[in-house]
């Protein structure tokens, strides 16, 4: 599975002021909303419970929001740098400052988790987050996710 069937170019935020988890995940359910055409609460309490079940702050300044929605055609990816880290209570400890969300439909099954462990895999390498961190522009960045995904699939 490929980053880039995942995310667009607009699905990409350089940089997101944010000041809690909460913050995070109401700006980026507002913009899903608007790549999706689904609603931004449903995506909100969508996050929210899956948050409650414990955080998707997975260490090293990642955190990676997932939902499953129903109305949802295909699965939808959004990253996100943040201006400052956030607490996110990650399993580390480390506040979050690359966030990427991953929505996918009530029956994607399988498919979500293989996006899931796609994203997990980039998002772990050292390498790959010190550039997600330094890259200028959204541009760049929208380049070095599927770039990144494209290399990692060869």
């Amino acid at each position: 599975m490929d980053l880039g069937d995942l995310i667009s170019a607009d699905g990409v935020i350089a940089t997101l002021s944010a000041n809690s988890k909460k913050q995070i995940l109401q700006t980026l359910s507002a913009h899903a909303a608007r790549l999706t055409d689904l609603p931004e609460r449903d995506i909100f309490d969508t996050l929210l419970q899956r948050e409650r079940l414990g955080s998707t702050g997975v260490g090293r300044g990642v955190a990676i929001p997932h939902g499953k929605l129903s109305g949802l055609a295909h699965i939808v990816g959004l990253f996100a740098r943040l201006e400052q880290p956030v607490n996110f209570e990650s399993v580390d400890g480390e506040p979050v400052d690359l966030v990427f969300l991953l929505l996918a439909p009530e029956s994607a099954g399988a498919d979500h988790l293989k996006a899931l462990a796609r994203i997990s895999r980039l998002l772990r390498e050292p390498a790959s987050i010190d550039k997600l961190r330094t890259s200028k522009d959204g541009g760049a960045l929208y380049a070095l996710l599927t770039e990144t995904a494209a290399s990692h699939a060869a």
